[in-house]
């Protein structure tokens, strides 16, 4: 038996992050012979530098944060958050950066795990090092995004955190600056800050979590201003140097700023650069287009799954998609035809268009799903927008003492359908599936009537918005 013949397999995926995993169960569930490549860790990004070891630092912050806001508690929390029992606890959640237990799980599933930096060699085909990978029904490129760099003279010698440093760091800077101001920027920000950084927020444009409703960005600017960090919008960075282990910032209106360590969180770019796109007709470094199915356009056998399409950077979004391919990738090894008729069906991403949620874990958190009202406008949808003070729900009361939040849904009036939620207040990240299930579903408000929040919870400002909407 010939070597390629040993390693012929029905899928191959490059990739073992959460979408990539998640593509090999469901081929594996389908009966398919599936390989799995990665070239660092089995678990990924998600795992070891973003998801998980961001959140498990912010969970104490958070947590603290709610003590602080309820009389008979607060007294006990006003001392510091001990730094190195909350990064002891982050490592414990990326399993000391070692990923035994992913591992096991590959196995455990029947697929099969190279390791080593895998390669396009032509249609079907992955060499991975000396061995030579045959896909006789599928090629998924699951292989994520990178923190992307600005273009500054001199960065590399600078030694900047990305996102990956941000949250595996083993002390706290004692001054960092943080330039952005989205997911990672905020999050990330709000993490040091309340871990004994002081923080510096240098953002371009003129608010934080531009991607979401305005009042989003300007109460987590309002918090972040209260918890001591400097947040300054319009700034952008014009050179950065380090000198005597001293980082220097000067901005673009010549103003010096010194720290300990500087965060660039301004985007990411795909890892599609040295993955052998160009053996397929594809450019290098290029985002993947796909059609919903997320087979790439073109072709009938290569299909990009998560970030590296660009249509949702989310861990759950990219696993949603990676059950979608996988129940296509399956049904056309069987031979089934599938229709483009039905945009709900098990083989069709469609809640990448419009129903996409989405949780940032600030203090206060802040939690959408769907379109903010300037999308509905601008995507020709004839909406209108309801707010709702989230402090006149009974519940926030008895969550917190002075509970800030505002919440919002955007209405299409033709259908009386909601097209995007936004919560914004603490605690809202559990909020938002209920929200999900509405955009996703499409359930008409007149049914929302009936469906009757538990009191006194968080959850009746559904009940304030919907009178909102129907008394005005």
């Amino acid at each position: 038996m010939t070597e390629t013949e040993t390693n012929l397999y029905d899928v191959v995926v490059l990739g073992a992050g959460p979408v990539g995993e998640n593509v090999a169960d469901r081929t594996r569930a389908a009966g398919l012979t599936t390989a799995v490549v990665e070239s660092e860790l089995v678990g990924g990004e998600c795992s070891y530098w973003a998801c998980m070891p961001s959140k498990a630092l912010l969970r104490p912050v958070i947590a603290r944060a709610d003590a602080r806001r309820l009389p008979g508690l607060r007294d006990a929390v006003q001392g510091p958050l001990d730094t190195a029992a909350v990064l002891a606890r982050r490592n414990w959640f990326t399993g000391d950066w070692t990923d035994d237990g992913q591992v096991d799980w590959i196995k455990s599933i029947g697929a099969d795990l190279y390791r080593g930096h895998g390669r396009l060699t032509g249609p079907r085909t992955v060499t991975v090092g000396d061995k030579v990978l045959t896909a006789r029904h599928a090629v998924v490129v699951a292989t994520g995004t990178r923190a992307a760099l600005p273009d500054l003279p001199g960065l590399a010698e600078v030694g900047p955190w990305t996102s990956r440093e941000a949250t595996s760091a083993q002390s706290a800077p004692g001054r960092l600056v943080v330039v952005g101001g989205g997911v990672v920027a905020t999050e990330m920000a709000t993490a040091w800050q309340a871990l004994g950084s002081q923080v510096t927020l240098l953002v371009r444009g003129k608010g934080l979590l531009d991607r979401m409703e305005p009042f989003a960005g300007e109460l987590v600017a309002e918090a972040l201003t209260e918890a001591g960090a400097d947040v300054r919008t319009g700034t952008s960075v014009a050179s950065v140097t380090r000198s005597d282990g001293t980082v220097v910032v000067v901005t673009d209106t010549g103003e010096r700023i010194e720290a300990d360590e500087i965060l660039f969180a301004v985007g990411r770019a795909p890892r599609t650069d040295d993955i052998g796109l160009d053996t397929v007709g594809l450019a290098p470094g290029s985002w993947l287009t796909v059609d919903d199915s997320l087979r790439v356009t073109g072709t009938d056998w290569l299909y990009g799954v998560g970030d590296v399409n660009h249509r949702a950077l989310l861990t759950h979004q990219g696993k949603y998609q990676a059950r979608i391919a996988g129940a296509a990738i399956a049904a056309r090894a069987a031979g089934t035809d599938l229709p483009e008729s039905d945009p709900w069906s098990a083989h069709a991403a469609t809640a990448d268009h419009e129903s996409v949620p989405q949780v940032v874990f600030t203090d206060p958190e802040a939690a959408a799903v769907g379109l903010s009202l300037a999308e509905a406008e601008q995507a020709g949808h004839r909406v209108r927008a309801v707010d709702v003070d989230m402090s006149s729900v009974a519940g926030a009361g008895l969550y917190a003492e002075g509970y800030k939040g505002r919440a919002r849904m955007v209405v299409d009036l033709e259908r009386e359908i909601l097209r995007g939620v936004t919560f914004v207040g603490p605690g809202v990240g559990e909020l938002i599936h209920s929200a999900t299930i509405a955009v996703a579903g499409q359930v008409p408000l007149a049914r929302l009537w009936h469906a009757v929040p538990s009191y006194p919870t968080l959850s009746e400002v559904w009940l304030r918005l919907l009178e909102a909407y129907r008394d005005n």
